[in-house]
């Protein structure tokens, strides 16, 4: 959804979208800690997660550099 906004509009949508990912890496762990989920799909899963988590941040930090580099905050 928030690849279609304008950059300050995809902010509330990314950061939704970290929170998510971070809850879902807590579930993820809980499940191997209780011995519901094996090492080998725990390892894929985190991995997939902390790209995910990356990519996200990366977006963010895109986002937030460009607003704070804007021209209207250079006059400021």
């Amino acid at each position: 959804m928030a690849a279609f906004l304008t950059p300050q509009e995809k902010v509330p949508y990314i950061k939704f979208a970290i929170k998510k990912t971070d809850l879902l890496k807590i579930f993820i762990m809980l499940l191997w800690e209780t011995k519901s989920l094996d090492d080998k799909k725990y390892i894929q899963l985190s991995e997939k997660l902390n790209e995910i988590g990356r990519n996200l941040g990366g977006w963010l930090g895109k986002i937030i550099s460009k607003k704070e580099n804007s021209p209207d905050k250079k006059g400021e």
